[in-house]
């Protein structure tokens, strides 16, 4: 979306002439091509620290049928150094998207939609933080297409008519989606996303701003450790047409994690459940808030956890490459390059500028985190201050985050399916 400090916030002849075109119906897999690397390296022309490595990623069946490209992109960078950070990309047109996503399988109900911008790479610390991640939908599947559901819950997102079917402005704005999957969701979990989705949706035009809004403090997550999740009971309360008191305002990354929350919750069977004060034993959520900073590179464990910040740091510190080369990619992340700047929208431009100087403090810490004794000391002071100053949360990055953190990790319960690159 749009403000504040943790928004955490090619032309086709070539490829007809290389690749299966569009329009050939068959089974398929995500496949590497030597002949179309590079020309993914262009069309997403992205700093490494934005690929992600295989270890992030979801095992999928194969087999798809699709008339989409699908293609297992390697970083050029990443290769040179024997490291496999890259990308599943599925090479999609936008006319009849989401029909086809949905026949194919391989988004699924509860996935989550992360608008990626790779133009962002480059521009300078808050952004290259962020991933170039600007917002998070969750994606359900329903009468044959996949369906979106956002908050801001209007037009804008949803499509005219609430039509959810990746045809707003929003969506025809994204080239590119990142698809992320909570782990183990069970098909009547997915029946009662769907079920929550509709509700919202169908009574969108009552609901938003009356009874919904957008909060665009990123800052102000209503979530606290050790207290109820009373703002997730208030969402289903919404949705169920109880009417609660005051009206709740929810970040798009809030309100998508909010829903998933409710995932086993059936809204038919548990509505008399929301009635009480306490909320419901069914609520239960879906991946742990994350603080500023994390322990899993400076304390490697199956129970270390990511920070909001740690993308880039992670991503770098997995690479096949020397301590010198790795310390220069980390000083690049802190560099404001006002030549990218000038590629982002005016007003994630003006948030990139007013938050370049807070989190060039952070530098001390990626270039610390595994350094020496005086390197060190200054990392864990520059964490120190950012955990207490930054409270935990749930950032639109936060969900691609936590598919960085080990397969086997305690904490980890997301895993990175694919790309969606839209022609």
């Amino acid at each position: 979306m749009t403000s504040s400090r943790f928004s955490i916030a090619v032309p086709l002849a070539a490829f007809f002439a290389i690749w299966v075109p569009f329009g050939s119906a068959s089974a398929k897999d995500f496949t590497f091509s030597e002949k179309a690397n590079p020309r993914l390296a262009k069309k997403f022309s992205m700093p490494v620290y934005f690929a992600l490595p295989s270890s992030t990623r979801a095992k999928l069946k194969g087999d798809f049928p699709t008339t989409d490209i699908l293609v297992d992109f390697k970083h050029p960078d990443a290769m040179t150094s024997g490291s496999d950070a890259g990308l599943r990309v599925i090479e999609a047109r936008r006319a009849g998207l989401s029909q086809r996503l949905a026949k194919s399988g391989i988004i699924q109900t509860g996935d989550l939609l992360l608008t990626f911008r790779p133009e962002w790479g480059g521009a300078g610390a808050y952004p290259n933080v962020q991933m170039g991640i600007s917002h998070t939908g969750v994606a359900y599947v329903k009468d044959g297409k996949v369906h979106n559901i956002d908050n801001p819950l209007n037009e804008e997102y949803h499509g005219r008519g609430m039509r959810s079917d990746l045809t707003s402005s929003h969506y025809k704005d994204a080239k590119f989606l990142h698809v992320v999957r909570p782990r183990g969701l069970t098909e009547k979990e997915r029946s009662n996303i769907v079920a929550w989705a509709k509700r919202l949706n169908s009574n969108a035009r009552k609901i938003y701003p009356a009874e919904l809004k957008f909060n665009d403090d990123y800052n102000a997550p209503k979530y606290k450790r050790r207290r109820a999740l009373g703002f997730v009971k208030h969402l289903a309360e919404i949705a169920l047409g109880q009417k609660p008191s005051g009206t709740l305002d929810l970040y798009c990354s809030e309100f998508a994690w909010s829903l998933l929350a409710l995932r086993g919750c059936d809204p038919e069977t548990t509505a008399g459940d929301f009635k009480g004060s306490r909320v419901p034993s069914c609520v239960k959520i879906v991946m742990d808030p994350m603080d500023p900073t994390g322990n899993n590179i400076s304390r490697p464990s199956r129970r270390s956890y990511m920070g909001l910040v740690d993308g880039p740091l992670t991503v770098i510190d997995q690479l096949k490459i020397s301590r010198d080369e790795k310390s220069k990619l980390l000083q690049s992340v802190f560099v404001e390059n006002p030549a990218q700047i000038r590629k982002m929208s005016e007003g994630h431009r003006k948030v990139a500028t007013s938050m370049q100087p807070k989190f060039e403090r952070l530098q001390n810490y990626y270039l610390g985190v595994k350094g020496g004794t005086v390197a060190r000391l200054k990392a864990r002071l520059t964490r120190a201050t950012f955990n207490a100053s930054v409270p935990e949360n749930y950032s639109p990055t936060s969900f691609l985050l936590n598919t960085l953190l080990p397969v086997d990790n305690s904490n980890r319960t997301m895993d990175y399916v694919a790309t969606i690159a839209i022609d």
